[in-house]
C-alpha cells in the first residue's frame, strides 16, 4: 500500500508540475476543468448520485467551465488579462464560496447536518467546486510560483497538524467527524503557517505585506479555513459510508480527497489577491 502510494504521488506531482509550467493557458484551462470535472463525478457520489447521474453532474460542470472561458476569455487567461473583468466574474463565484466557508460550513460541522435532496447537493458542489477552478487559472495568471506558494500553505498546515498532533495531541478536534485530528495539532498546523508567510513576505503584494497585523490574520484564517475544508468533505464522506470520494488515485482514493482543503482555501486567497494586487 505504501508503494502504491508513493507511486501515485510522485506520478501526481510531475503531471500537476509539467502541466503548471509548461502548459499554454489555453492548455491549463482544460487541466483545471478536467479536475473540477473528475471533482464534480466524485461529488456525486457523495449526494447519492447513481452511475448516470454522475456523469451528468461532471458534464455539467465540464460545460459550465466552458461557458464561463467562451463568455470571458480575459478572466481565465484566453486573452489580455483584464483585472477589472476578472474581479467581476470571481465576485460572482468567490464571495458565494467565502460566505459558505466562513459563514455556513462552520454551523454544518457543528451540527452535522446532512444534504437532502439532490438540488441542495447539487449547488453545494457547485460552491465547493467552481470557485476552486477559478482560482486555479487565476491565480496562475499571477505566477506559477505564486500558486504553488498559496498551495504550500494547505500542504505545510496538513503536515504540521499531523506531526504536532502525534507528538502534543490530547483534545480532539471534532471526533465525530475526524476522531484523529486534534486542537494541538490546529495550534501547530496555523503556527507552521503563520511562520511561513512571514518567512516570504517579501514576496506578497507590498500593500499586503506592509500591514502585518493584516498579513497574521489572514494567515490564521487562512490556516483555519484549509482545516474545515477537510473536516467539511470528511464529514460527508462519513455520513455517505464513503471512505474516499473514489478509487481513481490508487492509494489516495479520488481527486477531492486530494483537494479538499484546497476547495476552502484557494477562493480566498484568489479574492485576497485581487484587492491586493490592484
Amino acid at each position: 500500500m505504501l508503494k502504491t502510494r508513493i507511486i501515485t504521488a510522485l506520478i501526481l506531482i510531475s503531471v500537476f508540475l509539467a502541466a503548471l509550467f509548461f502548459l499554454p493557458p489555453v492548455g491549463w484551462l482544460v487541466f483545471s476543468s478536467l479536475v473540477a470535472t473528475l471533482a464534480a463525478w466524485e461529488w456525486g457520489a457523495l449526494i447519492g448520485f447513481g452511475k448516470w447521474g454522475r456523469i451528468c453532474l461532471g458534464a455539467a460542470i465540464a460545460l459550465v467551465t466552458a461557458v464561463i472561458s467562451a463568455t470571458s476569455p480575459d478572466s481565465v487567461g484566453l486573452a489580455p488579462y483584464s483585472s477589472a473583468t476578472a474581479m467581476l466574474l470571481g465576485q460572482w463565484l468567490y464571495f458565494p464560496s467565502a460566505a459558505f466557508w466562513l459563514l455556513l460550513v462552520p454551523w454544518w460541522l457543528k451540527f452535522r447536518w446532512v444534504m437532502k435532496g439532490s438540488m441542495i447537493g447539487i449547488a453545494v458542489g457547485a460552491v465547493v467546486i467552481l470557485p476552486t477552478w477559478l482560482a486555479l487559472v487565476q491565480i496562475k495568471q499571477v505566477g506559477e510560483w505564486g500558486l504553488i506558494g498559496i498551495m504550500a500553505v494547505v500542504w505545510l498546515a496538513d503536515i504540521a497538524a499531523y506531526f504536532s498532533g502525534r507528538r502534543f495531541g490530547r483534545r480532539k478536534l471534532a471526533p465525530a467527524i475526524s476522531p484523529g485530528k486534534t486542537w494541538e495539532g490546529a495550534v501547530g498546523g496555523t503556527l507552521a503557517v503563520v511562520a511561513y508567510g512571514f518567512l516570504l513576505v517579501s514576496a506578497l503584494p507590498a500593500s499586503l505585506a506592509e500591514n502585518r497585523a493584516l498579513l497574521f490574520a489572514l494567515l490564521v484564517a487562512l490556516a483555519a479555513i484549509s482545516i474545515i475544508g477537510d473536516l467539511f468533505e470528511s464529514l460527508l464522506k462519513r455520513q455517505a459510508g464513503m471512505k474516499d470520494s473514489s478509487g481513481i488515485l490508487p492509494g489516495h482514493g479520488g481527486v477531492l480527497d486530494r483537494i479538499d482543503s484546497l476547495t476552502s482555501t484557494l477562493p480566498i486567497a484568489a479574492l485576497v489577491l485581487h484587492y491586493f494586487s490592484v
